[in-house]
């Protein structure tokens, strides 16, 4: 038998996981694997579970929920030097690594393939001393998935985020930045936002980085330039058709390693959670991590 960790949060998806704990306790074990479970309670919980369950000696981990907790999840695996493989079962409002990696939603199907035992390497991204799997980014409209209430997502889903999208647009304001990548001329203009992709699904937008890929060793970065509020909607409607990387207002390239700059206020967002501020280091860790996938 093989030993797993299932760390959940048991709000996300509407409490699904609360709901189908012990259906999936039941086909885990009946695969071959013996799970133990912990319901996180609180920012940082998630990772301190993470880094208890390697201590621990399990031979996977499970993690269950949003993309907040899988962020959480992997910070506190990241700088092990054993880390066991990880299951993403996809719960939250939005689940851009699960929808990237075609992560079965229905929890039989994802049961199934963590039983075949078959993980496969991917790279993870590191800002500063924070690890993300997904996507790095700042600017003022990267700002709105950690500052949507959880009650409301767990409400009403996706519309929590467009509904604070909206609001955010009226209010957006350019940002000076000084961009030092590997591989590129030094960047200093001012823009809206950057974005620091390790997959091509980004809040909900699968097409934001469509060359992105998870293993390759490299990050594709997204800056949109100085513009107007009309101009900024016109972007978002060329980026869900995939048609926006060849517009003079974007700046497109990949790397593996960036310094980002600004003698102004930036925050960071880190999978969708608040990751601290510029001045910041990206780099990509290849294979860093194993995933059923």
């Amino acid at each position: 038998m093989k030993r797993a960790r299932l760390i959940y949060n048991p709000t996300s998806g509407r409490e699904e996981m609360k709901r189908r704990l012990a259906d999936v306790l039941q086909r885990l074990d009946e695969g071959g694997i013996e799970t133990s479970c912990h319901a996180t309670t609180g920012e940082g919980d998630a990772t301190r579970a993470a880094t208890e369950a390697i201590e621990r000696g399990y031979d996977m981990i499970i993690a269950a929920g949003g993309d907040g907790t899988l962020y959480e999840v992997i910070n506190g695996m990241a700088e092990r030097e054993n880390r066991p493989p990880l299951g993403v079962f996809p719960l939250g409002t939005t689940n851009d690594f699960a929808r990237a990696m075609g992560i079965p939603r229905q929890w039989e199907d994802y049961c199934d393939l963590v039983i075949r035992q078959n993980p496969k390497p991917l790279d993870i991204g590191k800002a500063n001393d924070r690890y993300f799997i997904n996507i790095a980014g700042g600017g003022t409209l990267t700002e709105l998935t950690y500052e949507v209430p959880s009650k409301l997502k767990t409400m009403i889903g996706q519309l929590a985020y467009y509904f604070k999208g909206m609001e955010k647009m009226v209010s957006l304001a350019p940002q000076e930045l000084i961009i030092k990548a590997s591989g590129q001329e030094v960047i200093h203009d001012e823009f809206m936002l950057f974005l620091i992709a390790n997959t091509n699904s980004v809040g909900g937008f699968e097409k934001l980085a469509p060359g992105a890929t998870i293993d390759d060793g490299l990050l594709d970065v997204i800056a949109v330039r100085k513009c107007n509020l009309a101009e900024m909607i016109r972007l978002v409607t060329l980026a869900l058709r995939g048609e926006h990387l060849q517009d003079k207002k974007i700046v497109y390239f990949k790397t593996d390693y960036m310094e980002v700059t600004s003698p102004g206020y930036v925050q960071l967002n880190l999978d969708g959670e608040l990751g601290g501020t510029l001045p910041a280091t990206f780099q990509n860790l290849p294979h860093h991590l194993n995933v059923f996938r």
